[in-house]
């Protein structure tokens, strides 16, 4: 507990180098593109286009999804919805899992706590989430499904979303500097993870025992509190109160066990390079 109280102390004692050092990564990022930004947006738009085109129509899954409360959803509605929520996820701990190695020559010659590395990684790519999240919201209101009194979640779930990231990433960027092969598991689990997860197919079609075994997943708590919000289906974190609670005892436990292994092996990093 020691641990994940420092890292907590480090995180708030130095957000405002966090926000600046992501807003640095972004800019830079985008700085040799003639379109700049504009990717941020581009890039999601054709993986969406070419996701909707599979699913809907060659696999013939161009149909109504049911959300629950007796409500139906198109599926291209329903895909939009939660599927940019994806892209966020997989950039982030993809990027956080490599931040402490692939950077640390560069942090070592500045006076901030290591912890900080994947914590501004990931709000670089939260930067580039609202962008998109915007957009989403702007598409649904050409939908029958505008902005509601729901939506207010929304923000709760981007919290509960930037807290699982930042418990994940710390067990990773630690890991990962220690054995370098682990970012190519990591690599291959996120590949499995976007068909493991209701972000391309709903799971309602599956034998009752194994949606159940989906829900052990923290990712489907997020990506059904999305489109709770942004559909305005339900206060899904409240009418699920059970699963809340699941989803914070494990980020919680992440968060412990990260912060543990982060400051145990974080002086020694530079020697695993």
């Amino acid at each position: 507990m020691k641990s994940a109280w420092k890292v907590i102390k480090e995180q708030v004692g130095n957000f405002y180098l966090i926000r600046r050092l992501s807003l640095y990564e972004l800019k830079s990022e985008n700085s040799n593109n003639y379109l700049g930004m504009l990717w941020v947006i581009l890039n999601p738009t054709i993986q969406i286009l070419i996701y909707w085109l599979v699913f809907g129509y060659i696999l013939s899954r161009n149909t109504r999804i049911y959300m629950g409360h007796g409500l139906e959803v198109p599926y291209i509605v329903w895909l939009i919805s939660g599927i940019f929520l994806w892209f966020f996820l997989n950039q982030a701990i993809m990027e956080g899992g490599r931040s402490i190695y692939s950077r640390i020559w560069f942090i070592a010659k500045m006076n901030f706590p290591m912890s900080t590395i994947p914590s501004y990684i990931i709000f670089e790519k939260f930067y580039q989430h609202l962008m998109l999240t915007a957009v989403v919201v702007v598409i649904l209101q050409f939908t029958d499904y505008k902005i509601s009194l729901y939506i207010i979640q929304l923000p709760y779930f981007m919290f509960a979303a930037l807290a699982f990231l930042l418990s994940a990433s710390l067990i990773t960027s630690t890991l990962t500097t220690i054995v370098r092969d682990l970012q190519q598991i990591l690599i291959s689990l996120m590949r499995m993870m976007i068909y493991l997860t209701p972000f391309l197919w709903a799971p309602s079609k599956l034998p009752h025992f194994l949606q159940n075994v989906m829900l052990l997943n923290p990712m489907y708590y997020l990506v059904e509190g999305y489109r709770a919000a942004l559909l305005g289906i339900s206060w899904y974190g409240i009418e699920h109160i059970k699963y809340t609670a699941y989803f914070w005892a494990v980020v919680i436990l992440m968060f412990i066990f990260g912060s543990a292994i982060h400051m145990k092996f974080r002086d020694h990093f530079v020697d695993y390079l």
